[in-house]
């Protein structure tokens, strides 16, 4: 008789529904995510597809890109608000121009002949260059999140995304976890007396921050909610930046975004 209700309680249990928790992949290199902020752009226009696939290359985990919104309703990868610093003699706002005026700019001839006729991406030709490949860490400067997730969900990316949103725009991180749970939430709370705030309010399993409002503590804090760090570097000279990824990784930092991915992939791999 004990037998038989061990056995009805197994089969209650393989019968009850299974909830699934996405989970991003682990990394590539060792125990950090690497980031190419606006992709491995040394040498190469950045926010650039030729950028996004030297990330990949390299095998980094991520491409970070800067996603705006142009005057006939499509999306685009620019950092910037306006298109002055990429290309000579043009000027103008993302926001005011369409699709087909920013395709015309070079954005490749101003770093050196070799990248002439370089074209600012769009987020679809983004998501097909990095599905199955990288993830991206997306910042979204200047776009509804609703609107891109139909692209997304196109190409099957929704677990493969990192959504940078700071922390107290509630209006954008609200539509992100109403309109795709399995989603991942990045919000940055700025300053770390802001951090226990979101982490109540969201429960995020990935944090945003940068250099100047990390800390041990910070990371400590994170941790205890079972979620991890990604955070920004602040220095630009190398021997620096290997001090600055040093103390990164005593803290615990999960991932670092970097403009120098080569050089942090090495980084890592000499201290496995």
């Amino acid at each position: 008789m004990k037998n038989l209700f061990i056995l009805l309680i197994g089969s209650f249990i393989l019968l009850l529904p299974i909830t699934c928790y996405p989970q991003l992949p682990p990394p590539k290199n060792g125990n950090t995510y690497v980031i190419a902020h606006r992709g491995a752009h040394e040498g190469i226009p950045e926010n650039s597809l030729p950028a996004y696939q030297k990330a990949i290359d390299l095998g980094c985990d991520f491409v970070e890109i800067d996603i705006r919104t142009t005057r006939d309703k499509q999306f685009v990868s620019v950092h910037n608000s306006s298109i002055n610093a990429y290309v000579d003699g043009k000027s103008g706002n993302v926001k005011d121009m369409r699709l087909a005026e920013l395709k015309a700019l070079d954005i490749g001839k101003k770093i050196s002949g070799e990248w002439q006729n370089t074209r600012i991406p769009t987020f679809e030709e983004i998501l097909k260059l990095c599905q199955n490949k990288i993830g991206i860490y997306l910042d979204l400067k200047d776009a509804a999140p609703e609107a891109l997730l139909p692209l997304i969900r196109k190409y099957n990316m929704e677990e493969n995304i990192v959504w940078f949103i700071w922390g107290d725009d509630d209006e954008n991180i609200s539509k992100v976890r109403q309109n795709c749970p399995n989603c991942f939430l990045m919000p940055d709370p700025g300053k770390e007396s802001n951090l226990n705030a979101v982490l109540a309010k969201y429960q995020p399993k990935v944090v945003a921050s940068g250099m100047k409002n990390c800390s041990l503590s910070f990371c400590k804090t994170v941790h205890e909610q079972e979620a991890i760090v990604f955070v920004d570097e602040s220095k630009d000279n190398l021997e620096d930046l290997k001090l600055e990824w040093t103390k990164m990784i005593e803290w615990g930092i999960d991932g670092i975004q970097t403009d120098k991915p080569k050089a942090l992939i090495s980084f890592l791999k000499n201290l496995n």
